[in-house]
């Protein structure tokens, strides 16, 4: 579920950011994204900065602390990380803010090479040996009806996961990857195929996102049998999600996953 937005940011906010990055003297809130309670364009008297914030005893913490983590291995395909602090009841984490806008995924996007061409460039990432990274086996298990479809989806690549448009910045004809917390490591060729399920619910036909999927280099080595049981995978957790769910995304992102389903041969009604 979405984490309410605050509008304004506390004193005790604005405090921890001035002892750390000079005095504030403008800040405008982000509405795009859903996940953080603060949000929001810091401008102090030197740079400007991103900052997201979650309170310490929000139950998705964590993933502000995943994202301090792995920020120093992926500064080639992210907004640099400044400074993390966890302090006053908070966890902030301020960026290097980067003007651009979110990825168009809509067929004949100007967009769609440039983000693959940062989803090629993440395989070239490892994994962080110092991090204990979600795997997606694990992530996966309670989707599955036969747990030895699990073993596709092992592998000790670095993933993304999160292939929401409004997690890409396009920028200067790049395209950079924001929100981290869900980093995970698995095959390959998931990110792609979590990708493509965004580009079927932007207007895609099933075969033109795969096409789209294919210009990875990891997609020729997906198993038909691994594709399928992600399929079957995707297609359980977003009715999942839809069901709990009010945002507007989440139906669009059920159908999308009940297309691609069906498009790979497995029962709708699983």
């Amino acid at each position: 579920m979405p984490t309410q937005r605050l509008t304004e940011l506390p004193n005790t906010v604005l405090r921890l950011i001035e002892k750390v990055s000079g005095r504030v003297v403008d800040v405008a809130p982000i509405n795009a994204g859903l996940n953080s309670t603060i949000a929001a364009r810091v401008h102090t008297v030197d740079r400007t900065l991103f900052l997201k914030g979650l309170p310490l005893d929000h139950p998705r913490v964590w993933t502000q602390k995943r994202e301090a983590q792995i920020a120093p291995y992926v500064r080639s395909i992210a907004p640099p990380l400044l400074w993390h602090i966890e302090d006053e009841g908070w966890s902030l984490l301020g960026f290097e803010y980067v003007e651009g806008g979110h990825a168009d995924f809509t067929p004949n996007s100007p967009d769609l090479p440039a983000v693959m061409a940062s989803m090629i460039r993440l395989t070239e990432v490892p994994p962080p040996a110092a991090l204990e990274l979600k795997d997606m086996p694990h992530r996966l298990r309670v989707y599955v009806d036969d747990p030895a479809d699990l073993s596709w989806f092992a592998g000790s690549s670095l993933l993304h996961t999160e292939w929401n448009p409004h997690n890409l910045l396009i920028s200067h004809g790049n395209a950079l990857l924001v929100d981290w917390g869900w980093a995970s490591c698995g095959a390959a060729w998931i990110d792609p195929a979590l990708w493509l399920l965004w580009l079927i619910a932007h207007g895609h036909t099933p075969d033109q996102a795969e096409n789209a999927a294919a210009a990875h280099p990891a997609w020729p080595q997906a198993p038909r049998a691994g594709l399928d049981a992600l399929a079957r995978v995707q297609h359980r957790l977003w009715n999942a999600i839809a069901a709990e769910s009010t945002d507007d995304w989440a139906k669009p992102m059920q159908h999308a996953a009940h297309t691609w389903a069906t498009h790979r041969g497995n029962d709708p009604l699983n």
